[in-house]
Formats: structure tokens, sequence, C-alpha cells
């Protein structure tokens, strides 16, 4: 029994680590500034190849992960002062903007790096509990995402970038005439977004097989915890993660993975059409 029990948490740890943080850069860009990234899976892929170029490079794994979110988040913000800057406000030329990039960056890799790259293996390590065997890295994974969600609320929360950070989201024009330098808050920003999905793809990478279009898997899961999770990034991402992940986990273990995924995603359409502002504005509706 309590092996079973044991295994639908380690399930939902799974579940709930993959969708933190394939989340938490796109719930900073689009939930502090209303962009819509749909080039947020290139960033996902840009840390995950970076990552495994280093490792074939000779770099321990960690400090080639490292380099992965580096590499993302600086990307990320060229991104943002050379093409994203210009169309705040225009939501729907934004979407139609980091979809071209998306294309571009896609059909580029394939060109360059061709359809696959090798990869470097799950880090080794198991334990047993009961009958059933699990892998250690992804307890890893697991406190990982906790550690995102910590490090979002303590640099939108608790530092002087992040009262910046919140103050030009809501009113640029203001926070601005107080003296802040919206330009830098709003590159920052979108760096660390990006980073945060360079910093998804480089924890991921050893899992998976690297292929130019590898972000698209972690697209629509990302999407729909955001949207769950509503406008507020640092209240909803981690209920929306909690919620969507006991109901995947459930589903899974009774119907398999295909049906843990639609399961999901209905779920999703009901909890818009009941809380259309998210968890997040649920939250803020029963505190005040």
């Amino acid at each position: 029994m309590f092996a079973e029990i044991f295994s639908f948490l380690y399930q939902f740890a799974d579940v709930f680590a993959f969708l933190i943080l394939s989340a938490a850069g796109l719930a900073v860009v689009f939930g502090m500034m209303g962009v819509i990234n749909m080039a947020h899976g290139e960033f996902i892929m840009c840390g995950a190849y970076v990552t495994v170029g280093l490792v074939h490079g000779g770099l321990p794994l960690p400090l080639a992960q490292l380099c992965g979110t580096l590499a993302a988040g600086l990307i990320g913000m060229a991104v943002e002062w050379s093409l994203v800057r210009k169309l705040y406000k225009r939501p729907l030329d934004s979407l139609l903007a980091t979809f071209g990039l998306s294309l571009i960056v896609t059909q580029g890799m394939l060109l360059v790096f061709g359809s696959t790259l090798a990869g470097v293996g799950t880090p080794e390590g198991s334990f047993s509990v009961g009958g059933y065997s699990f892998s250690v890295y992804r307890l890893v994974l697991f406190a990982a995402a906790v550690a995102v969600l910590g490090g979002i609320y303590l640099v939108f929360m608790r530092t002087r970038f992040g009262v910046h950070a919140r103050a030009t989201m809501q009113n640029a024009s203001i926070a601005q005439a107080t003296g802040v330098r919206v330009g830098r808050v709003y590159a920052l920003s979108f760096g660390i977004g990006a980073g945060l999905a360079g910093l998804c793809g480089a924890l991921y990478a050893p899992t998976m097989t690297l292929i130019p279009t590898m972000g698209a898997a972690f697209l629509v899961e990302s999407f729909v915890t955001v949207v769950v999770g509503g406008a507020n990034v640092l209240l909803g991402t981690a209920p929306a993660g909690v919620l969507l992940a006991v109901i995947r986990t459930g589903l899974n273990g009774w119907g398999g993975q295909i049906v843990g995924q639609i399961g999901m995603l209905l779920a999703v359409i009901v909890v818009i059409r009941i809380l259309p502002e998210g968890v997040s504005g649920w939250l803020a509706r029963r505190t005040r």
C-alpha cells in the first residue's frame, strides 16, 4: 500500500515539475509583460542544445546547464531589444512576430544541426520502494521546480528590481516619471523569462531526444498552466501546477498517458469556464 501511495506522489512530483518548469518563463513574460511569446519553445530548445553541446565538449552537466540558462537569457534580452520592445500593448502583433521568429529559428536549427542531436543520457541513480524503481533525477527536477517558484517570488516581491518591475507593468509612464529605467526593466524581465525557459530545456535535455522542434513538447502544457493560473504570475502558477498535476497524475494511473493529457486539457476548459480570471483571480477575490 505504501509503495502505491509513494508511486502516486512521485508521479505527481514529476508532472508538477514538468508543468512548472515549462511554464515559469512564459508566466513571467505573459503575466508580467502581457507578451504572448510563441517562441517560448525555442528558448527551451536553446537551453537544451547549449547544455548538450557543452557536455559533449567536456563540461560537467551542472555547469553546462547553467551556461544553457544564461545563453537563453542573453538571447532573450537581445530579442526583446530588437523585436519585442516595439510591440508592447500590441498583443496580436507580438504573437505574430514571435511566431515568425519561432519558425525561423526552428528551420535554421534544422539546417545547421540536422534533424537530431546526440543526447547525453539521464544521470544514473535510482532507488526502490516496494516493487517499484524510481529515478533520482526526477526528484532533482521537482526540487528545481520548487526552487524556481521560490526564486520568482524573491526576485519580484523582495528586491528593488521586483518593485520597479511591478510598477512598470502596472503603469510604465508613471514608473518612468519616478525615475525607473523602463527599458532596462523590460529587457531584464524578458531575459529572466527566456532564461527560465532555457533552464527548463537544460534540465530536461538529459531525459529526451533533442530535435529542433522539441520546444513544442513543452508549449501546450506551459500555455495551459499560465492560462489556468491567471494574470498574476506570482499567485497563480503554483496552484495551477498543483491542480493540473493532480488531475493528470490520477488520469495517467487510470487510463494511461494519452487519457491523462486529454483529461487535463478538458479540465483546463472547465476551469477557464468556471474561473475566467484563472486561479489567481479567484484567490484575489477570496482575500478581499
